[in-house]
């Protein structure tokens, strides 16, 4: 069951990374990433006000938000800045790179996360899967390659930089997931609301000090539907993706590739919406890839 949940967090994502390519386009990343996140924070408030006065109707329905401890919010403090950093780095690398090249690139994460796995949680892989990762890593390198057409050189662009970090923070992010899922048994509704609440409150400080005083330099906000839309698509696939990490059989290495399968239907569509180049040539590596997440998929 845990792979179905996988699947569903793959599909909200991949909308999502179109949502967010068109609210940072000509707009500045800060405000955008404090919108966001503050939606999908609004759409937990009623099942965090509810948890509160009316604790036993909403155990009966399934949204209770138990109180946690101060260890607790200092663990879940960890996601927060470990995603704040992701979040962060992945927007500008979207404000400024075709979304054919940040979402493959983004697409190898799962490669970090098998590495992880295998160190930290000891996961077996099966050969297949050994496989599979190697051909997402070598069709990035022929991703490298195209975009060097759009004037885009991978290793002096300091946005492919920005989108390397994205991943590498995003990564480390996804084995935490399974700590917290796993071995704390954290409820899922709980760490969605106090990881957009962390996330709200430090993207809130960064646009008071950082984004205000320097709001000529860094651009001009603009609210469009598709910010308030990104912060309802994340939250559906943080849900779904976490409802499946919740299962003891689940494993991270797995979820992380099946949850990256969103590739195909964003560089397709987005590629399609934003007029980008090398759509066709994309089409080769972006072959490769699935080829390696699928081989993951099915090893098992």
């Amino acid at each position: 069951m845990w792979i179905y949940f996988g699947l569903l967090a793959a599909l909200f994502l991949s909308f999502n990374a179109l949502a967010r390519k068109r609210s940072v386009t000509g707009n500045a990343v800060f405000p955008v990433l404090l919108v966001s996140n503050a939606t999908s924070l609004l759409l937990l408030l009623p099942a965090f006000i509810g948890s509160i006065f009316y604790a036993e109707q909403m155990k009966n329905i399934g949204f209770y938000m138990p109180s946690i401890s101060l260890e607790d919010h200092f663990l879940i403090g960890i996601k927060s800045v470990l995603m704040t950093c992701s979040w962060i780095l992945n927007f500008y690398a979207l404000k400024h790179l075709p979304i054919t090249i940040v979402t493959p690139i983004r697409g190898a994460g799962p490669f970090f996360t098998f590495i992880g796995a295998v160190i930290i949680y000891h996961e077996s892989p099966e050969l297949l899967q050994w496989i599979g990762f190697f051909l997402i890593i070598i069709s990035m390198i022929f991703y490298s390659r195209i975009g060097k057409k759009e004037g885009i050189v991978f290793k002096n662009n300091k946005w492919i930089l920005a989108i390397v970090g994205a991943t590498f923070f995003g990564s480390v992010s996804g084995l935490y997931d399974k700590f917290l899922f796993q071995y704390k048994d954290y409820e899922v509704l709980t760490v969605q609301w106090w990881f957009f609440f962390y996330v709200t409150f430090f993207m809130l400080l960064l646009v008071l000090f950082v984004y205000k005083p320097n709001k000529d330099k860094m651009g001009k906000f603009k609210l469009h539907w598709t910010i308030l839309a990104s912060g309802v698509l994340i939250f559906l696939a943080d849900y779904f993706y976490f409802k499946g990490l919740q299962d003891p059989e689940a494993l991270i290495m797995i979820m992380s590739a099946v949850k990256r399968s969103q590739i195909l239907f964003t560089v397709l569509i987005g590629g399609l919406i934003f007029k980008e180049q090398n759509r066709r040539m994309k089409l080769i590596p972006l072959l490769g890839i699935l080829i390696g997440v699928f081989c993951i998929l099915y090893s098992s």
